[in-house]
């Protein structure tokens, strides 16, 4: 049987790249080779811009019931049987991931598709008195052109769909960079858009191989035509696009990494905070910017949490969910990953932490759950994300003491907070540095009607709102009758 191959789409067409570069994609469990996919071209990625701004010359001034019914029909697309067969045998094949991701890969989409269609019609301007005496002041939000986006493989639909969806909504055109990792379930939500009328030139879809990827995004990203950026990935790479960006002073929105903290106060639901925790912090293997990776533990509560998180992290085994099904996670997406994992778990027992569940071994890029106690910023298993199945726990006396554990940390996309006391909740979450606090609740959640973030450093900056997609336009009429002019006013016989 013929490995499959994933094209470029270009101007509505999909295309092998214009020198028929191709790469290879492999499953990261068994190595096994699963697709080639084609490698954009200097030339393709010219194209991909070229027939972008020229799509935007009509995308732009689109009635936004046609972009609505666009994304509703996409929706409606997407929650078929047919594509979520699709979808989880590309995830599974190139990602490796397991079953319990179809929510991330499937039906979360379908809701953020949903919702996204809504969006239109908060695409509004104002209109208020100017200063001056019979002047009007007229405000309107305008698309800002082509935008680069680009996506990450461990939620390769619902991350795809959020990075291109809203642009499109507030009339801007898409060149969207797939990762090497996951191309062709990537381009199902190409394929998808393309099957609901998306007009052509719209969005277009690059992929590159790992070794030719820096100078592709680098050429977007210098293109005249390219007005915003958008990345989701790690802050490593976040920081190289925006050293990119900066040389021609070009906007960017980053969704980088997390270091999700949960605080436990003495006061909460033991056993619900458990589950929530161990369903955060090994869902996908722990390789969502929102899992739970810092457990943070006021005294009274620390002996009954650690005995549930143990027992619950026992039964959970990672594994081939290929081979077999019955594995509750699967592997980590490289085999350099998953030695990272274990590397930083074995540097933090070497400064005193305890490992109480964990084998501090990895079967190629398969690695079980670890829960680590005693760990302390300084370790690296407390101040980098880890991307794995691993939970750090800190022991602390007082309700302030777990809100400065908490904010000992670069990152601040998402936290949680478990206690019985609302006027507590509110008070804690309001001092945890975060762009969402989930209270009595898991980390891997999102809102899709407001769009999370973080608030800066290795989480990154910016969000998805109609403010991220559109510039802001004044226009003021000035009154009727004509005012003195400051330097006219005192000229004589002038026409």
């Amino acid at each position: 049987m013929s490995l499959p191959f994933t094209p470029l789409f270009i101007n509505g067409e999909w295309r092998p790249a214009s020198g028929g570069e191709s790469f290879e994609v492999r499953n990261p469990t068994t190595g096994k080779l699963v697709g080639t996919t084609a490698s954009a071209s200097t030339e393709d990625c010219a194209a991909a811009i070229e027939a972008a701004a020229l799509a935007f010359q009509t995308w732009e001034n689109s009635p936004l019931s046609l972009r609505r019914d666009i994304l509703l029909k996409a929706s409606d697309i997407l929650a078929s049987d047919e594509y979520k067969e699709k979808i989880m045998r590309a995830v599974n094949e190139e990602t490796s991931a397991t079953a319990d991701t179809v929510v991330f890969n499937h039906m979360g989409p379908v809701n953020e598709l949903r919702n996204f269609a809504g969006a239109t019609t908060r695409l509004k301007g104002e209109s208020f008195v100017s200063w001056i005496p019979g002047g009007q002041v007229f405000a309107q939000r305008k698309a800002l052109g082509v935008v680069l986006s680009i996506a990450p493989w461990n939620a390769p639909i619902g991350l795809s769909l959020k990075s291109i969806v809203l642009p499109l909504v507030c009339g801007n055109t898409v060149v969207f960079k797939c990762s090497e990792v996951s191309p062709r379930t990537q381009s199902i939500v190409m394929e998808i858009l393309d099957k609901a009328g998306l007009p052509k030139g719209v969005v277009n879809f690059i992929a590159a191989s790992r070794e030719d990827s820096p100078a592709r995004v680098a050429q977007i990203i210098a293109h005249p035509a390219i007005r915003k950026i958008n990345f989701t990935g790690s802050d490593t790479v976040g920081r190289l696009i925006a050293a990119e960006a900066a040389k021609y002073l070009k906007p960017c929105v980053f969704e980088l990494g997390g270091k999700a903290p949960v605080v436990v106060l003495e006061d909460a639901d033991i056993s619900r905070a458990a589950r929530a925790i161990t369903s955060s912090a090994l869902l996908h293997s722990g390789q969502i910017c929102m899992s739970t990776e810092r457990v943070i533990i006021q005294k009274g509560a620390t002996e009954a949490l650690i005995e549930q998180l143990k027992l619950l992290f026992k039964q959970i085994r990672a594994g081939d969910p290929q081979s077999d099904p019955s594995v509750t996670i699967g592997a980590l997406f490289t085999q350099n990953s998953a030695e990272n994992v274990i590397n930083m778990i074995k540097e933090a027992v070497r400064d005193g932490a305890q490992v109480l569940i964990g084998d501090l071994k990895r079967d190629g890029a398969i690695v079980q759950p670890h829960i680590v106690a005693g760990v302390k910023p300084g370790m690296r298993l407390w101040d980098r994300e880890s991307f794995g199945p691993v939970i750090a726990l800190a022991v602390v006396d007082t309700i302030d003491d777990a809100v400065a554990a908490a904010n000992a940390s670069d990152y601040s996309l998402v936290a949680g907070l478990w206690t019985k006391d609302v006027h507590t909740a509110f008070d804690v979450a309001s001092r945890i540095r975060a762009g969402c606090t989930n209270i009595n609740g898991p980390t891997v959640h999102v809102e899709w009607m407001r769009s999370h973030g973080g608030l800066g450093g290795s989480t990154g900056y910016g969000r998805f709102m109609i403010d991220d997609w559109t510039d802001l336009r004044m226009m003021v009429l000035h009154p009727a009758k004509e005012p003195p002019y400051a330097i006219t006013a005192k000229l004589n016989g002038v026409a």
